[in-house]
């Protein structure tokens, strides 16, 4: 008692025990002191690798004893960041014995013997971690190493209640304590209170809390510190062992659920176990429910399931957390109903339901009611199969599937159909029969038969076998088939053949039925098995009935003990059999009912081995029907001839192996004395007889047996032998599951069939090459062609091959064994290239990256590695142990890749965690444990297969023990739904189709097709054949067809084509939502509904007009779809009778539909309101009034479209915000066609320009780009708000359509607010001194100045002009006041605003006379009410704001001036003639009226010209800062120069070219790219950042192609340019030295194609008259010229490195041509030996030329580059398609349609791609493999070049002068 006394309230362990002086305590290893900056003290930290070498021990020896008796301990410490922990407490028992109990995040598990107790210990994570994100979704700890935002913890452990339920023992006292490494701890006490940590003092005073009550605060010395106004448990971990919760584990310690604080005496609380209990969460407090409480206490399911509703679900793949931080609400989930409470002792009544709270997470607001059965008429269908899509809310909801009238199902149905299957065999290899016709052969692959033509190979299937079939016989005109089963349930099936339904099905024999035989006739049939004692059987059945729908019933049957290995019935008596087998051979006959037998007396040969038997064919008149000669076959090779009738020997024959009388000669006669050859099987006809042997040939022999007269040799040995009722041909089927057939005739040999003779393991498919590779027990790896069947290599390995993967593009393939080797492998030289041995067990996974640049591998044993495949080496770049989870279960395909390449996923480090790592660095991203995703499971759910969906969806798909498939986040591991009851068995494979809208798994024997979005009634279709489980099952790359394999190769036909979707086949399939269907919106029709899908762009604002004329409303139509929409002009009062759903376009959707668009274009158009037509007519006759023919003025001020041939197509497929494969990375080059097209803001930084219909915003500093995209024409103007935080861009429409006019905000690039008005092109914007009004200028065709609110975006005002305006500009003092320019002068405009409504009127002036007959082109406002104006002659204009008169002139150029503007006393002035003159205006104020000078002769004399500079082009924008010292200046070359007036310096920011673009090439190290022009230039650049590095210009010419030199040895010199020019020569600069180097003239007319050979010997170039030339670069000279394609010009040459010896060719490299008479050229070349051969010479069919024959597409052609070996061809013909042509096959192997007509096309070598642009501006980028494409809409003009880089990564697109860099992400 006493030593109780004094540890009241509690023992501080440290401060009793003096730690700091190790007096009493002990220490080892690391154990230091710091500072701890979040508990602002001094603690111990313990740090070391092995933590038993590493530690705190209390007291200092195990033999003395703390003897604290405090029933409660408290531990302050915090885990280590990535490391393991351990804690031992040796608790003293009152029985006697000495209790260790230890936790660590070290165990896996619970443990526990007589004297030990081992607790895992799930460390938290502070607040807002992804790793708390992570165990709230898990609804769990972390289990492991403590994440690395582990915090202070408070531990308390019950230690009375430990001893007491876990080992029956009364706690005494606490004995030692030892606190190993890795941790810190600041630390221990005891105490038999229950203390509460987050309860400070004051709060536990207020609350009443005290000591006698058996609780209280934690004292001071202990507590943790709390900033003012936070809470503790958002700072620390508060775990209480055991915890209070209501689902908080009983056998491992972690983070519960803090209670309220008890108020009972300590005498209350016994050590008892209670019922779990439904409590309220507070916010700190996180449920995180353990697996061994599932396991220990299961929970009782009621019988029927509550059915839930729910108004909204999240969409998968959206995780949104709506309260983020806030108490979660307590109206999150009410519950409904009369039976909730059944199973925890509670019930509500009908009449007065209450609500149950459920604990939930705060992750959002989803409410879910749950009804009685009463109450909603709606229950689960029959499926098994239970779907949980997982919302916003803290657990999975269930939702039933209800039934309908009507239930949608997965389409086509059926979504597969078998197609092919390569295999024979399973159960035997004697098994195979000839059709009566002999042009089709039937033989089992397992459990399916196949009935395969021999001419076209075309397969058909018998399928309902459930096992391997085992016996097939046919009747005598092949009209019925039978079949029989091996194994337990050895059925018989018949099958009417011509129309492959079964017509019977029984069972008579209980096993092993082996040997089946159809008389003639088809009435009777014989089989041969085991009964239930597995003895000998023989049945005989009546047939006769059953092809007319009779049952089969059971003649006669009988029991023997003899052997049979083969029984026939006599073709000539349906009553009679024979039968052979070891010692015997024996004739059998049915009558009355009885089956009879007699043997044949075999004398000295009835010691035989007999294999077969077969009737002598044939028959004379003169003799009886049994009257004939039986053969039988032996292994001993002995060959009797047995006469039936008399049942007797008539003659012996015996095979001997052959004999070599000489050297290259068999000797045919083989009968004789000696050793055997054993006679497998024999087959009779009437000429011949033919034997199959042990030794592997098939021979032919006459009847007499005389000699040999053919045979044919096998690779292993023959198992039957058949000849075709013709005689013609016969059939031999091998040990090795070869099946071939021996033509008599022409004595040639025909492989049907090659297969594996044991299963198979896994399998790859080339989808560019349609091959597959597979990987068998057998111990062999084999190659095969997908269409034809055949194999076509075959490796043999010493080891079982586990896993294979073909090279994505390469013809390569990898191949992991049994013994832990990775072998690479090339497949057309058949050499192995490389071989590494890095794991120690099996290979389990090994993967290709997409791109093809990385390749992984998986070991049994947890070891992974990465290899670069890039290199032909394969080295390995990293290995990593312990990470896949261990075993072989998870074979062939325990690796997935995501397809961008990002990310790589498999199951480990454990069997219930799920790794995903960076694919390029093997850096762990993110670690999912998938066994506590369940919460209501009982058992342990570990993870067996990994598959990513399409990068677009985010998605990884994992399968579980459970049989369950779980979507889980591949960016925050959060579970978004899973899928119950997949397969009867688990889910062996899993894959996701290329397009997201399809799932395919494999369970057992049998594959199903899912619905990825699991939105239908029915998600999913099961399919059978396979005998054994399947390993493995995935799409084919063109996704066409699938592929399953197991114990055969199934190729299925995939017949869901994008067609059956209802979508537009043009357009790129959507990735799949896995969301719930959502309810229609309330309040809104269908039609509403349908209307928020067409559209995905900015919102669309209402403009009111003002009262007169009437008010106008215009709808701009963003979306890049074309200003299809911008007639939409509707009367203010009409607006919701015309169109009511304007308001909802704008809501943001999944990708709009184009035709959609123009009908709802072509409905508007068409007028149905009256109101609508009137408007229109009303504004077009007062157009017409003012200006009848719009004259285009003659000053080049006035922005003119760049004249265009091209046409937008507005029906494209552009890809969802997110799923784009390329990226928009750079702009190259300004408009200088635009006009104030640029603006700068010194202040912010803003730096923003136009190139075509792109707004490009550079950083200065850094020169990263952002690119603003909503336009679909030229960029006109743009303009900046004074707080540089608005843009606004003009662009004018196409087709008629009215201009557009977007609204960007330049935070976050987006697009406010849009306002399409004006007709024509819009020629001035500009926004008021206080950006509250913006102006807006049409060009000549729609002289019209409109004033618009920034607020809104609505018209406040209008005013037409008589003649062409050019400029605009507001007051900078007045903010009421602006001022126009124009042909007919000057505008000067005031607003007046009268409430609401804003009149803007305007005022005509005329130039002065003494300026002359001119045009006022350009004016700008200084701030003393003076406005300055710019003519077309060259003069300045100064005009008094007040009187609104001009009182200064003078001429400050020679030419038109087209910028002004004003700073301070400072005017800057730009003209056409290139020049930029700065000019002192300070004296221009004393000009005015009434100023000191009155003489106008002296006013010009008072300005001055302070400085001037000469530029590239003419001037055309202008921006400046305050002081005008410093700017940007844009000209009509295309150049932005950076100008500075102190230094008198300009400086080239960004550079373009003027003209037309030709052509842009990357070098071959991507270090630099060239472009060519129609100006003669060829440029080169810098490709880190664009900038122009050099420029060559040939003046008077034009550079029509150009190309780089290859890199052959880079100490051989630099890199050099070659361009080719419109005067027929060849230019050659070389990089270093900015020189031309050489000039050559091989043409006589323009170079339209250039390239230099693959290895650099030569330059190819071609000519437009169609003649190519071969130069050498060294010498200059011509060294052969080429004249096939004559006539026509050349549009393309390429040049491969390729070793062609396949074509009987000599060449190391190869070459082609193409010419605009769609003609191609194929070559082979050598030129060190001087050799150029035609390889082949492709033409390609077109319709008759139309008469504009040069407005044909181009003929484009290329090789392929990840095979040579292809040519892909487009041009003007039949259909807009590529024809993809093999230069091996000799013709179109596959095409693959267009939209348009291509005018450009690059081929990349990484990923498939094909960049394809048109002359409607679409840039079209295309998967070869799979078709798959996306468009983008980002040029103004037709596409007329696009250039991959050599690597793949990155794209050049050029129309016109536009050239946009994207980079490749890929599809």
């Amino acid at each position: 008692m006493t030593s109780r006394v004094w540890q009241h309230p509690y023992v501080n362990i440290f401060k009793h025990m003096r730690v700091e002086e190790w007096k009493k305590t002990s220490r080892e290893g690391d154990v230091t002191t710091y500072m701890d900056k979040t508990l602002m003290c001094s603690v111990f930290r313990i740090r070391g690798s092995i933590p038993a070498s590493n530690y705190i021990l209390l007291p200092k020896t195990s033999t003395q004893s703390l003897g604290l008796t405090g029933r409660y301990l408290y531990l302050l410490f915090r885990p280590s960041p990535a490391k393991h922990f351990v804690v031992h407490l040796d608790i003293a028992a009152e029985e006697g014995q000495v209790i260790r109990v230890s936790f660590s995040n070290l165990f896996k598990e619970f443990k526990s013997t007589a004297t030990w107790l081992q607790f895992p210990f799930l460390c938290g994570a502070a607040k807002g971690s992804v790793y708390e994100s992570t165990a709230k979704t898990a609804r769990h700890g972390l289990v492991g190493p403590a994440p690395s935002t582990v915090r202070w913890t408070c531990l308390m452990m019950d230690l009375q209640y430990v001893l007491s339920v876990y080992l029956n023992r009364r706690h005494s006292h606490l004995k030692t304590v030892k606190l190993c490494a890795n941790m810190s701890v600041k630390n221990m006490f005891t105490s038999d209170l229950l203390l509460d940590p987050g309860v400070s003092f004051n709060e536990a005073k207020q609350a009443g809390l005290a000591s006698s009550l058996g609780t209280g605060p934690m004292p001071r010395e202990m507590s943790f510190p709390v900033p003012k106004g936070g809470s503790w448990h958002d700072l620390y971990d508060y775990i209480r062992f055991p915890s209070d919760g209501a689902k908080m584990p009983f056998d491992s310690i972690q983070k519960g659920y803090p209670s309220a604080v008890s108020t009972c005496p300590p005498a209350e609380m016994s050590p008892m176990r209670q019922m779990s209990h439904s409590v309220n969460i507070s916010k700190p407090v996180q449920d995180r429910v353990s697996l061994i409480q599932q396991i220990t206490t299961p929970k009782l399911h009621p019988r029927h399931r509550t059915t839930l509703e729910t108004s909204s679900i999240a969409e998968l793949g959206v995780v949104t957390s709506g309260l983020n931080g806030q108490d979660a609400s307590q109206d999150d989930w009410h519950f409904h109903g009369d039976n909730l409470g059944k199973g925890q002792g509670s019930r509500t009544s009908r009449s007065h339901r209450s609500a149950v709270r459920i604990p939930c997470r705060d992750d959002g607001g989803v409410h879910v009611y749950a009804h009685t059965e009463d109450d909603i008429n709606t229950h689960r269908d029959d499926s098994d199969v239970e779907e949980i899509v997982c919302t916003a809310v803290s657990r999975p909801v269930t939702l039933p599937i209800a039934k309908e009238s009507q239930q949608r199902k997965l389409h086509p149905d059926p979504i597969l159909r078998l197609n092919r299957i390569i295999g024979f065999g399973g159960a035997t290899m004697k098994c195979a029969l000839w059709t009566k016709s002999g042009d089709t052969v039937v033989y089992p692959c397992h459990a399916i038969i196949v009935s395969m033509k021999i001419s076209s190979g075309q397969q058909r299937f018998f399928i309902g076998h459930t096992d391997k079939v085992s016996a097939l016989t046919f009747n005598g005109n092949s009209t019925v088939l039978a079949s029989a089963q091996t194994g337990i349930q050895s059925v018989v099936r018949v099958w009417n053949y011509l129309k492959a339904n079964c017509l019977a099905m029984f069972k008579t024999h209980a096993h092993s039925l082996s040997s089946l035989s159809f008389s003639y006739s088809g009435g009777v049939l014989c089989g041969v098995g085991k009964d239930g004692h597995s003895k000998t059987m023989v049945v005989v059945w009546n047939t006769l009935c059953v092809t007319k729908g009779g049952e089969v019933s059971v003649l006669a049957k009988a029991h023997t003990d003899v052997d049979i290995q083969t029984m026939k019935i006599a073709f000539f008596d349906d009553t009679r059999m024979v039968s052979c087998g070891r010692d015997n051979v024996r004739l059998w006959r049915v009558r009355s009912g009885v089956l009879r037998s007699c043997p044949v007396n075999l004398g000295e040969y009835h010691a035989l081995d007999f294999t077969d038997v077969a009737f002598e064919e044939g028959h004379s008149a003169d003799r009886e029907p049994e009257d004939r000669t039986l053969f039988a076959s032996s292994r001993s090779g002995h060959i009797l001839e047995i006469d039936y009738g008399s049942v007797a020997i008539k003659n012996v024959r015996r095979l001997l192996p052959a004999q070599q009388a000489h050297a290259q000669r068999r000797e045919k006669q083989t009968f004789g004395m000696g050793l055997g050859i054993a006679v497998n099987s024999i087959s009779v006809s009437s000429g011949f007889c033919a034997t199959g042997s042990e030794d592997g040939f098939l021979r032919l022999w006459p009847l007499d047996f005389s000699t040999v007269f053919l045979e044919a040799e096998h690779e292993g040995p023959v198992s039957l032998v058949s000849v075709s009722d013709d005689g013609l041909s016969v059939m031999a089927a091998t040990t090795g599951g070869n099946l071939g057939y021996l033509d008599v005739s022409s004595r040639g040999y025909s492989t049907l069939m090659r297969s594996h003779t044991d299963g198979v393991l896994g399998f790859s498919v080339d989808g560019i090459r349609r091959r597959i590779t597979t990987a068998s027990c057998d111990r062999t790896v084999r190659v095969w062609d997908m269409d034809s069947m055949q194999q076509l290599y075959d490796f043999v390995s010493e080891d079982t091959p586990c896993s294979v993967a073909f090279h994505p593009s390469l013809q390569v393939f990898s191949c992991g064994s049994s013994s832990g080797l990775v072998r690479v492998f090339d497949i057309a030289s058949a050499k192995l290239l490389a071989e590494h041995k890095q794991h120690r067990g099996e290979v389990v996974g090994l993967a290709f990256s997409p791109d093809g640049e990385f390749m992984y591998s998986a070991g049994s044993l947890g070891s992974l590695a990465l290899y670069n495949s890039s290199q032909e080496d394969h080295h390995v770049l990293r290995v990593l142990g312990n990470v896949v989870a261990r075993g072989t279960e998870r074979a062939p395909d325990a690796l997935t890749v995501s397809s961008d390449n990002r990310s790589l996923a498999f199951v480990g480090p454990s069997e219930y965690t799920v790794t995903i790592m960076a694919a390029r660095s093997l850096d762990e991203l993110l670690r999912v444990d998938v066994s506590i995703l369940d919460v209501e499971s009982t058992s342990l759910d570990s993870a067996l297969k990994v598959c990513f969906s399409p990068a677009a969806t985010g998605h990884l798909l994992v399968t579980t023990s459970a049989n369950k498939i779980l979507w889980i986040s591949a960016n925050t591991g959060r579970l978004l739904r899973e899928v119950s009851k997949v397969h009867k068995h688990q889910c062996s494979s899993l894959a996701v189709s290329e397009d997201g809208r399809f799932l395919l798994t494999a369970g057992h024997n049998a594959v199903k097709v899912w619905d990825y979005s699991m939105q239908l009634h029915v998600n999913s279709q099961m399919f059978i054949g396979h005998s054994q489980p399947i390993r493995q099952v995935n799409f084919s790359p063109d996704q066409m067809a699938v592929v399953s394999v197991g114990d055969a190769i199934f190729f299925w036909d995939f017949l869901a084509h994008p067609q059956e979707t209802g979508t537009d086949r043009r357009s790129p399939p959507n990735s799949a939502s896995v969301s719930p269907p959502k309810p229609a919106l309330k309040g809104h029709s269908e039609s509403e509904v349908n209307c928020r899908l067409l559209s995905n762009g900015m919102p669309r604002r209402t403009a009111p007009l003002p009262s007169s004329p009437p008010p106008c409303l215009d709808i701009s139509s963003i979306d890049r779809i074309g200003q299809a929409l911008s007639h939409l002009s509707l009367c203010e009062e009409d607006i919701d009778k015309v169109l009511p759903r304007a308001a909802h376009l704008a809501g943001p959707s999944p990708r709009p539909a184009s035709g959609s668009f123009l009908k709802v274009t072509e409905m508007a158009a068409g007028g149905d309101s009256p109101t609508l037509k009137s408007s229109l007519k009303r504004a077009a006759d007062s157009d017409s009034l003012e200006v009848e023919k719009p004259v285009r003025p003659d000053c080049y001020k006035h922005f003119t479209p760049r004249f265009k041939t091209s046409t937008l197509d507005q029906s494209t497929a552009t890809p969802k915000l997110g799923e784009e494969g390329l990226s928009l990375k750079a702009v190259i080059g300004y408009n200088g066609n635009g006009r104030a097209n640029m603006v700068w803001n010194p202040e912010t930084g803003l730096f923003a320009y136009s190139c075509g219909c792109v707004v490009v915003v550079e950083n200065l500093h850094t020169g990263s780009q952002r690119h603003w995209l909503g336009h679909t024409e030229e960029i006109s103007c743009l303009a900046v708000t004074n707080d540089a935080q608005t843009v606004a861009s003009a662009a004018g429409g196409s087709g008629g359509t009215r201009s557009l006019i977007c609204i960007w905000n330049v935070q976050d690039g987006t697009c406010s607010n849009t306002i399409s008005y004006h007709r024509g092109a819009v020629q001035a914007l500009s926004f008021s001194r206080d950006d509250f009004f913006f102006l807006t200028v049409g060009d000549f065709t729609d002289p019209e100045v409109a004033l618009w609110s920034t607020r809104t975006y609505q018209l406040l005002s209008r005013v037409s002009v008589s003649g062409p305006l050019h400029d605009v500009a507001f007051s900078p003092s007045a903010a009421s006041q602006l001022a126009c320019v124009g042909s007919q002068g000057l505008y000067f405009c005031n607003t007046h605003t009268q409430g609401l409504d804003v009149e803007l009127k305007v005022q005509r002036v005329c130039v002065p006379e003494e300026v002359g007959d001119v045009e006022l082109t350009a004016l700008c406002y200084n701030a003393n009410s003076i406005l300055f104006t710019g003519t077309n002659s060259g003069h300045v204009c100064a005009w008094d704001c007040n009187t609104q008169r001009c009182f200064m002139t003078w001429e400050a150029d020679q030419g038109e001036i087209g910028v002004l503007l004003c700073r301070g006393n400072r005017l800057l002035t730009g003209s056409n003639t290139r020049r930029l003159g700065l000019w002192g205006v300070a004296a221009v104020q004393s000009m005015r009226p009434g100023g000191e000078a009155s003489n106008t002769e002296d006013r010009g004399a008072r300005v001055l010209l302070e400085q001037e500079m000469m530029l590239d082009g003419t001037v055309v924008s202008a921006a400046f800062d305050d002081v005008m010292d410093m700017g940007i200046v844009g000209t009509t070359a295309g150049t932005l120069w950076y100008i500075n007036w102190v230094d008198n310096t300009s400086i080239r920011l960004i550079s373009g070219h003027k003209s037309k673009v030709n052509d842009v090439v990357f070098s071959p190290d991507e270090s630099h790219f060239a472009t060519c022009g129609e100006d003669g230039s060829v440029r080169v650049w810098s490709a880190p950042n664009n900038e122009l590095v050099v420029q060559f210009q040939v003046l008077n010419q034009s550079c029509g192609s150009a190309c780089w030199s290859p890199v052959v040895s880079p100490s051989k010199g630099d890199a050099c340019v070659v361009g080719g020019y419109s005067d027929g020569t060849l230019r050659i600069f070389r990089l270093a030295s900015s020189e031309m180097e050489l000039k050559l003239h091989p043409h006589p007319v323009a170079v339209t194609a250039i390239q230099y050979s693959a290895n650099g010997q030569v330059i190819l170039s071609a000519g437009r008259d169609g003649r190519m030339a071969v130069s050498s670069p060294v010498t200059g000279l011509t060294v052969r010229l080429i004249s096939d394609h004559k006539g026509a010009p050349i549009t393309t040459i390429q040049c491969v490195k390729k070793q062609y010896k396949e074509f009987g060719l000599e060449g190391n490299e190869m070459w082609l041509a193409a010419s605009t008479d769609r003609r191609v050229s194929v070559w082979a070349a050598d030129w060190m030996k001087d050799k150029c051969e035609l390889l082949d010479w492709l033409t390609f069919p077109a319709p008759a030329n139309p008469e504009e024959s040069d407005s044909l597409p181009p003929s484009l052609a290329a090789f392929s580059p990840i095979d040579p070996g292809l040519v892909v061809y487009t041009g003007y013909g039949v259909e807009r398609e590529l024809s993809f042509y093999s230069l091996a096959k000799k013709r179109v192997i596959k095409t693959i349609a267009l939209s348009h007509w291509a005018m450009c096309l690059s081929l990349s070598s990484k990923g498939r791609l094909i960049a394809v642009g048109s002359k409607e501006r679409v840039l079209k980028l295309i998967k070869s493999s799979s078709g798959r494409f996306q468009d983008f809409l980002h040029h103004s003009d037709s596409l007329q070049t696009c250039r991959f880089s050599p690597s793949g990564k990155l794209l050049f697109t050029v129309a016109y002068n536009e050239i946009l860099l994207w980079e490749v992400q890929g599809l």
